[in-house]
């Protein structure tokens, strides 16, 4: 599918998209707001969420470039086009792994700025460097300098699997970041986008005095594209994605809304869109998982495997108190607030008497994909790549084919072996929670439902002209027959009976020692 406008996929360079007819969703409103009411702040969003673009904005509006505004926002508001020095730190790069790569950015990063500002010799260390650096542009402009960094946290996140080295790479930018505290008196702006906010810990505890908007009503909109600037700004495209997967106007809206809106940086604002994934999508003519393909960290997930984290609570709600969102310790080994930080959950939800938000997935791409990668973690990866597929189950029940697809539970099951399994703990829990995994990832085909609290089914999965309710019992409590008579008794069937479709009611048994579904019954 072809656009008739230039879409800015992993463009990150204003002055480049402004200059090369990109599509750009206004945001030099906030530009202005920032530099007139304050200095040092810090914004913490996922990646790929535009933060670099948004630095990119401020660092042309710093320098003056006044042409390259015409007909945006802030061409209403900013009458004073003044021009600064501009110190554009970028650290958004791959492969940091030890302090020689950190010494290493670093130092790229310097040298091109004393190549403009000029060099103390006497200054030798990184933190010693950016401080004679702002003065000495300070003082030939005899204007206050402009700091802007980029994934000030990178390396730090890629290092989080190890401890040693995570905590030499904090020492050390803690002496470089703290020079933005010490040189203030030279300093007309700052600002440091990241992931994560690593406060209570070396660097914070430094930038103290830098205001943290990643929690703030008025910059919720900051970065992403909300359904309002979509529509605005995306008609064309949307137009003609509806062309491309052959659904109405209205359809395809709810459908990206689904797939790709959902995200609350605040409570009570508007869902905001990754625009990664929105400008993949119309450049593709496809619904993908974009974002999550751009990798997910590899200790997140070996965070969920060491500390048996409730995975059902993803997706039922995770409360966590105001304070603790934007604070992660890695010594806590708590994975919400990343989680949260990274883009895999969202704020749902505000409970203003005990000062509590309810996270959750932001939308389909996440969940899915998501859930999909725990799946490795508790089955052994050759069972995965040979046998399971949740389109597979879905097909077979899509049929009415229930002996089918219990013949599938069972054999999954059955190729879990212990010997390949030895580091996870293997009770009834456990394949429970094996069971939710399958039955949520079918939710990408069908509609499901899986039991979060007592009176209901463990599972109902909702074809196109059958609803199937599923009751388990593990064998030393009850039997398939006794499954069947629960569902009658507790009226499980009693929500669809004006739905219309066909109902079916399956009770199994599961074995604790066969370690799979042994019987099975549909009535």
């Amino acid at each position: 599918m072809s656009n008739s406008r230039k879409l800015p996929i992993g463009i990150q360079d204003f002055e480049y998209l402004r200059t090369n007819d990109y599509l750009y969703v206004d945001k030099t409103a906030y530009v202005y707001q920032l530099k007139t009411n304050g200095k040092p702040y810090f914004l913490s969003r996922p990646r790929r969420f535009g933060k670099s673009l948004f630095l990119s904005t401020l660092k042309t509006y710093f320098l003056g470039q006044k042409e390259l505004f015409v007909g945006l926002a802030i061409a209403e508001l900013e009458k004073d086009w003044l021009e600064y020095p501009v110190f554009y730190i970028d650290l958004n790069e791959e492969g940091f792994t030890d302090t020689n790569s950190l010494h290493k950015a670093l130092d790229t990063n310097l040298k091109r700025l004393e190549e403009q500002w000029g060099k103390d010799e006497t200054d030798t260390t990184p933190a010693s460097r950016l401080s004679g650096l702002i003065r000495r542009a300070c003082n030939k402009l005899d204007r206050r300098v402009v700091v802007l960094i980029d994934e000030y946290d990178k390396l730090l996140v890629n290092t989080l699997d190890n401890p040693e080295v995570n905590q030499s790479m904090r020492e050390i930018l803690k002496g470089f970041y703290g020079v933005l505290k010490s040189a203030d008196a030279y300093l007309r702006f700052v600002f440091l986008t990241g992931v994560t906010k690593f406060s209570k810990i070396s660097i914070f505890s430094d930038l103290n005095h830098l205001k943290d908007i990643s929690l703030d009503k008025e910059f919720s909109g900051i970065c992403g594209i909300s359904e309002t600037e979509l529509v605005q700004y995306c008609q064309p495209e949307i137009k003609k994605l509806s062309e491309a997967v052959e659904l109405f106007y209205e359809e395809t809206l709810a459908k990206l809304k689904k797939h790709f809106n959902g995200y609350h940086f605040c409570e009570d604002t508007e869902g905001q869109y990754n625009p990664f994934s929105l400008l993949n999508t119309f450049s593709a003519g496809k619904f993908r998982n974009y974002w999550y393909s751009t990798g997910t960290p590899t200790f997140l997930i070996q965070m969920f495997q060491k500390n048996n984290f409730e995975i059902k609570n993803l997706e039922h709600g995770v409360v966590i108190p105001v304070d603790s969102i934007n604070d992660y310790r890695p010594e806590y080994h708590n994975p919400v607030p990343i989680l949260y930080q990274s883009g895999y959950l969202t704020i749902k939800n505000y409970d203003t008497k005990y000062n509590e938000y309810t996270l959750g997935f932001p939308n389909e791409e996440v969940k899915y994909s998501f859930l999909n990668d725990l799946l490795p973690t508790y089955v052994p990866q050759h069972l995965i790549q040979q046998n399971f597929s949740a389109a597979a189950f879905v097909r077979t029940l899509e049929a009415d084919n229930v002996d089918g697809f219990m013949k599938m539970i069972r054999a999954f099951y059955a190729g879990i072996s212990y010997d390949k399994m030895k580091n996870v703990q293997k009770d009834e829990q456990y394949y429970q929670l094996i069971f939710y995994l399958l039955i949520t990832l079918m939710g990408q085909f069908v509609q499901t439902e899986v039991k979060d609290s007592t009176g209901r089914a463990d599972a109902v999965i909702q074809t196109s002209h059958t609803i199937f309710v599923f009751e388990f019992k593990m064998v030393n409590y009850g039997t398939a027959e006794d499954a069947l008579t629960q569902i009658d008794s507790k009226n499980y069937l009693l929500p669809y009976s004006a739905d219309g479709r066909k109902l079916v009611k399956v009770g199994a048994e599961f074995s604790e020692t066969e370690r799979t579904v042994r019987r099975w019954k549909a009535g």
